[in-house]
């Protein structure tokens, strides 16, 4: 399934998610915004691995003193699609 999170508290604007719905695999990631280093290695590492586990590696995860991250805003997008 193919979505569109819009992130909120982070420099990045949105993110872009395709997971297979049968698997629970995420087959890419691309953040809009944000920096691109950073949010191109995050989309590079979780692309094949199960969105539960994903989730488990990256919410909570600040950025400074904000309360979020891109990290974070991922697992919060997962989530979505998981429906939790």
């Amino acid at each position: 399934m193919k979505t569109v999170y819009e992130t909120t508290g982070t420099c990045s604007k949105a993110i872009e998610l395709d997971v297979d719905d049968a698997t629970g695999v995420i087959n890419s990631v691309q953040f809009i915004g944000g920096c691109p280093g950073n949010t191109t290695g995050i989309s590079q590492l979780v692309r094949g691995m199960k969105v539960e586990d994903v989730i488990r590696k990256l919410d909570g995860i600040r950025c400074g003193m904000k309360p979020t991250s891109c990290p974070d805003q991922l697992a919060t997008a997962l989530r979505q699609v998981l429906g939790k």
